[in-house]
């Protein structure tokens, strides 16, 4: 059966996990990860593809982001894969490929999933017991959305601008969301439409998108339609 394209509109929040190939390493050290935040940043401009949120694990990443056109995330999903096998290759002596295949990614419903998956993406390193809390994990956009630090490439979506009216309430306002977590259905659903491709939505939204795109954005049954009977 041939491979279905990616479903990538322009203007839709699109979650995204690149893994290492049978799940080595990808980063060896903090220059890897920083070498990974710089590709990011030149190539998500140079694509118009706004990254609002990320992490930096050690044998894969996530990233949340929105194309601004057609096949502005796969020029930048290559140009970054690319880029930096290459650096990563000549720095640690090495040759052959990283990735474990392509990297997969779903399409959300931004009112429905789009804080909870900034949520998921931060709580990564949580969940895998590398720090106790999300502020204590440096390789992450977390620090960002929490006055930590400054991420300035980075987008902040309308709904984080929402979440209060000073960056110190929106920052608090984050941090609690967060720290709340998500519920373990919104966990499930994130990870399952990512690693297989269908969109994420109410069934309403998914229907919206269908018209919009040829490429199917969701699971259909198996088999062939079954045919009417027509009555003599």
């Amino acid at each position: 059966m041939a491979r279905l394209p990616r479903l990538t509109l322009p203007g839709y929040p699109h979650h995204i996990i690149l893994r290492g190939n049978n799940r080595q390493s990808i980063f060896e050290d903090a220059s890897d990860q920083q070498r990974m935040l710089d590709l990011l940043q030149t190539h998500s401009q140079a694509q118009s593809v706004e990254v609002h949120a990320y992490v930096l694990m050690g044998n894969h990443l996530h990233l949340l982001v929105t194309p601004q056109a057609d096949k502005a995330l796969p020029l930048m999903m290559q140009a970054v894969g690319r880029s930096y096998v290459l650096s990563f290759n000549k720095r640690h002596g090495r040759t052959g490929t990283l990735w474990e295949g392509r990297y997969r990614s779903t399409l959300i419903q931004t009112e429905r999933y789009f804080l909870a998956c900034m949520a998921y993406i931060d709580l990564n390193p949580v969940r895998a017991g590398l720090v106790e809390q999300a502020a204590d994990f440096a390789w992450s956009s977390h620090g960002h959305y929490t006055g930590i630090r400054q991420d300035p490439w980075l987008t902040p979506h309308a709904l984080y601008w929402a979440l209060g009216n000073t960056p110190f309430a929106r920052e608090a306002a984050y941090a609690a969301l967060v720290q709340a977590g998500i519920q373990p259905k919104q966990q499930q659903a994130l990870t399952d439409a990512t690693m297989s491709g269908w969109a994420l939505g109410e069934e309403s939204f998914v229907a919206g998108l269908q018209q919009l795109t040829p490429r199917r954005v969701r699971k259909t049954a198996a088999g062939r339609p079954v045919a009417k009977l027509v009555k003599a």
